[in-house]
């Protein structure tokens, strides 16, 4: 992982979250990352450790506060990290544009608020469709995901249970190297094909 690489972490509040892999990411000592992640951490682990660290230059999510999200709240007061705000269904579809190869879509969230101006502050492109109004969204791409799954092979096919699912299978189609950590890594064939959700042609490590 190199400085300043855009990281997509999978998880959805404390559910999903690859924690060993953060921990990983800490220890290899990247640093200026961009991190697209639902939230922004909790408590003092995983995204929370990341940002603890000063490794992180801008976080993309959608829900950056909650009651234990003190490590980024106060990063964000004191102007040592940069938030990009994005309602969760454009995050997701931001996301899944990157690994879809959409170039760029129109979505009506957003449309006449705050969350209708890029970082810079500028105006996104708007247009009316059908009668209805339409914010411009460009898809999100990383240099690297680090996702979440239960079950997996040495080919990298995966497996997630229930809400660990969450954006793990786009996160992994939108980056150019995706990292999976699993909790058993099973024998080629023994995943039934009609339950993998994540063909391992989208994951390029898997570790259990």
């Amino acid at each position: 992982v190199q400085d300043g690489a855009t990281v997509l972490i999978g998880g959805f509040g404390t559910a999903g979250i690859p924690t060993e892999l953060i921990d990983g990411l800490i220890a290899q000592g990247a640093k200026e990352l961009t991190i697209v992640n639902n939230n922004a951490g909790n408590g003092d682990a995983g995204l929370a450790a990341l940002l603890s660290a000063g490794r992180v230059r801008k976080v993309i999510c959608s829900f950056p506060r909650q009651a234990d999200s003190y490590v980024f709240d106060g990063l964000y007061r004191a102007g040592k990290v940069e938030l990009e705000l994005v309602p969760q269904g454009n995050l997701a579809e931001r996301l899944r544009a990157a690994g879809a190869g959409v170039g760029a879509f129109f979505t009506p969230t957003g449309f006449g608020t705050q969350l209708a101006l890029n970082p810079d502050g500028s105006a996104k492109e708007t247009r009316q469709i059908s009668g209805r109004d339409y914010v411009l969204e460009y898809p999100i791409y990383g240099d690297v995901a680090l996702i979440k799954a239960e079950r997996g092979d040495r080919w990298g096919n995966l497996t997630y249970r229930k809400a660990a699912r969450n954006f793990g299978p786009v996160m992994a189609t939108a980056a150019k190297f995706t990292v999976a950590t699993v909790h058993e890594i099973v024998p080629l064939g023994q995943l039934d094909p009609e339950a993998i959700v994540t063909p391992g042609i989208h994951v390029s490590r898997i570790v259990q």
